[in-house]
């Protein structure tokens, strides 16, 4: 069979579709991945054909970045918060014209689509042209539920989510109207999301359904259509591995701390919040620079900063994660079993966040409000024996990898045969 893949965003967006579409090529399909042009390289590395798919992310990710950071410093600047609300929807709207051209070639001759959450409008339509089933990959609970806002009571949970689907979609209307239109398809008169679900497409919730208690019982009624099966991660080596275990291996395990792939605000200051704070707890600190430039920042001893690791490898032989609550590594702590601190920004870090403290293996805060003073209390609030004693036991009831992607894998075929879903 011949399966395409149509995902946007950074690495966390891609990684899960990319884990899934690596199994279906070793079974012998045909696969094809459309990405952002600067990931092109880490799915040519995993063995995949890679399809350049919109525009850079580096531009969106930012102004969505900024967004988030001005909705909480500078609540009260309403003239601001419209210009980049503007500068990022325009940019998404450009977007989504450009994966829409690349995405029609593709999808061409496939026997099933498979996309992410970003950019899911114009992938979902594609599949509607060309009469193909679609399989969703989300990495939390997208869909309307009573969970994932666990300050709010269930009913309103729900409507508040589908009230912002609502919103997001009236905001997009024009451009999906316009894709629609080329395709010669009806004008929708409601989400994307909406229609996703009453076509009977596949949505695979690629997290372990104990995070979120209470999610099954209230998706039980789609008979299967929103299976869990755990988080996707290819785990691939990188080539600071083995340097990053001899260092760990010479001292005391260090608390890991990453910031993904969107550039914190100073690299300096942030290191030295690390560094100081590290020293302050008699503490090693190993830093992923990721999509931070930390290379003209000064270094001390008890800090190693490398450009990336392999989670699954290195974090078991950590005391404590610090990361910026992106699905993936969010999942790789809690596999590895280590307490876990989310400093977050935007989309769904928040969600995973409020996730480590209801789950009591863990504690979280906006980054933008983070200082010396929080990150040493949080720390020392983490290193309890009492979060390292869940964290640990949490870890026994994760599903591991290989069973995630073997399940996803399954279920992506039978989508795609004529039986569905059944």
């Amino acid at each position: 069979m011949k399966f395409v893949a149509a995902c946007y965003g950074s690495r966390g967006d891609i990684e899960p579709s990319a884990t899934v579409c690596r199994e279906l090529l070793r079974r012998g399909h045909e696969v094809h991945m459309g990405v952002p042009p600067n990931l092109t390289g880490l799915v040519e590395a995993a063995g995949l054909t890679a399809v350049a798919y919109g525009p850079d992310t580096q531009a969106p990710l930012e102004a969505q970045r900024n967004l988030s950071i001005c909705n909480s410093r500078n609540p009260w600047r309403i003239q601001d918060r419209i210009r980049l609300s503007r500068e990022f929807w325009e940019l998404w709207a450009q977007g989504w014209l450009e994966v829409s051209v690349t995405l029609m070639s593709l999808a061409d001759g496939a026997d099933l689509l498979i996309t992410s959450l970003s950019y899911e409008q114009p992938a979902a339509n594609v599949a509607e042209y060309y009469d193909i089933p679609l399989a969703t990959v989300h990495y939390f609970p997208a869909r309307a539920n009573g969970v994932l806002l666990p300050f709010l009571p269930a009913p309103l949970g729900r409507t508040a989510i589908t009230v912002s689907e609502w919103l997001n979609w009236r905001v997009m209307r024009k451009t999906e109207d316009v894709q629609r239109r080329e395709f010669g398809l009806p004008k929708a008169t409601g989400p994307a999301s909406r229609r996703i679900t009453e076509r009977g497409s596949l949505e695979i919730q690629a997290y372990d359904k104990g995070c979120f208690p209470g999610l099954a019982a209230q998706w039980a009624k789609w008979n299967g259509q929103r299976p869990f099966v755990g988080a996707l991660t290819m785990e691939l080596p990188t080539d600071a591995d083995e340097e990053v275990a001899s260092w760990i291996a010479a001292g005391t395990p260090p608390i890991f701390f990453g910031f993904g792939s969107v550039a914190v605000e100073s690299a300096a200051d942030t290191l030295a919040m690390i560094t100081v704070s590290c020293a302050q707890l008699g503490e090693r600190a190993l830093v992923c620079s990721a999509g931070t430039d930390f290379s003209h920042v000064p270094h001390l001893e008890h800090v190693k900063v490398v450009g990336a690791v392999n989670f699954a490898a290195t974090f078991p032989a950590c005391r404590a994660v610090v990361h910026h609550g992106g699905a993936g590594t969010t999942a790789a702590g809690l596999r590895a079993g280590v307490p876990t601190l989310i400093l977050w920004t935007m989309a769904d870090q928040p969600y995973w966040g409020a996730r480590v403290k209801r789950l009591k293996v863990g504690t979280a805060r906006r980054f933008s409000t983070t200082t010396k003073a929080s990150l040493v209390a949080d720390l020392r609030t983490i290193l309890a024996p009492q979060y390292v004693t869940r964290a640990r036991e949490l870890a026994t009831r994760m599903t591991k990898p290989a069973e995630s992607v073997s399940r996803a894998a399954d279920l992506v075929e039978n989508a795609a045969r004529p039986s569905g879903l059944g």
